[in-house]
Order: structure tokens, then C-alpha cells, then sequence
């Protein structure tokens, strides 16, 4: 895995419904860096599970990205990878999507924080 200080990471990254790429892109987070990787995936219907692992795997080894922004819904297609992750930069945040409210009780972080506060 690249290793980075974390004044190094200065990029958000997306994997995200076309609303909220589009949201994101408009706020100016759209970002393509010299070897033409872009810094967020849009996921429809007909993207492979495939692709998203492989976006998520990429966007969370980048040493250039200091948060990863997920659509929760899309998150649930690869639960056992986001759950797996636990590394402090980049961060990863769960967002809610127009068509998808936020719901707690799958979110990685928020399961992680509750266990640790049990013990």
C-alpha cells in the first residue's frame, strides 16, 4: 500500500449514483490526475460488482486522497470489503443518496465506533 503524509492528501474521492457524483463534480471535486485516473466512479444499474471493488480498492491505496465518499446503498454490493477496511487515511464516509435515506445501522464506521465503546 502507498504510504503518504497526510499533508500529501488533498483529494476527496467518490463512489457514488449519478445525483450524487453530479452533485459533487458541480462543488468542484472532480479531479483527473497525469496518468488519466479520475478521482471518482459513477454507478448505475449495469456497473459490475467488479468495478466498484476495484474503484474502492484503487481510491483507498491513492496516496493523493484523503477522504472516500460512498453512496450507502452502493457500499451493501461490497459489505465485506468496506467492513474489512480499517485504515485512517483515507477516511471513509457512508453518504445517503437521494433514493437511498442513510441508515445507521449498516454504517461501517458507526459499527466500529459502537463495538469499540462496548469494551
Amino acid at each position: 500500500m502507498a504510504s503518504a503524509s497526510s499533508k500529501d492528501r488533498n483529494l476527496l474521492a467518490v463512489i457514488g449514483d449519478e445525483d450524487s457524483i453530479t452533485g459533487l463534480l458541480l462543488a468542484g471535486i472532480g479531479h483527473i490526475n497525469e496518468q488519466q485516473k479520475k478521482n471518482f466512479l459513477v454507478v448505475d444499474s449495469k456497473t459490475q460488482v467488479s468495478a466498484i471493488e476495484s474503484a474502492f480498492q484503487e481510491f483507498t491505496s491513492r496516496p493523493d486522497v484523503a477522504v472516500l465518499l460512498i453512496n450507502q446503498h452502493i457500499a451493501e454490493k461490497i459489505r465485506p470489503t468496506v467492513d474489512k477496511y480499517q485504515q485512517a487515511f483515507p477516511a471513509l464516509l457512508e453518504i445517503p443518496s437521494k433514493d437511498h435515506p442513510y441508515d445507521p445501522s449498516k454504517d461501517s464506521v458507526l459499527k466500529r465506533v459502537q463495538k469499540m465503546s462496548a469494551e
